[in-house]
């Protein structure tokens, strides 16, 4: 499994809506509210042989409410 990460700015007023959404959807190992220019932060693991973009996209980014998305993949560092 790869771990990603992925923040998500949402809609004014929406921020409970996506994250119930993504909640339910059940793909995030972990999910926080953050402050800054995001909203929320998700821990995703895809599988291995799956493409990350296509996957995400899949499950995760059609969900309404959410303006802009921003993923970071993660790479064994030792």
């Amino acid at each position: 499994m790869r771990c990603v990460f992925v923040q998500f700015r949402c809609h004014p007023g929406r921020t409970y809506e996506v994250a119930d959404a993504i909640y339910d959807r059940e793909v995030a190992s972990e999910l926080f509210s953050t402050s800054g220019e995001y909203d929320l932060i998700a821990k995703v693991y895809i599988p291995e042989e799956e493409d990350a973009g296509r996957w995400l996209n899949d499950r995760l980014f059609d969900i309404p409410g959410i303006s802009r998305t921003l993923t970071t993949i993660t790479f064994r560092a030792f």
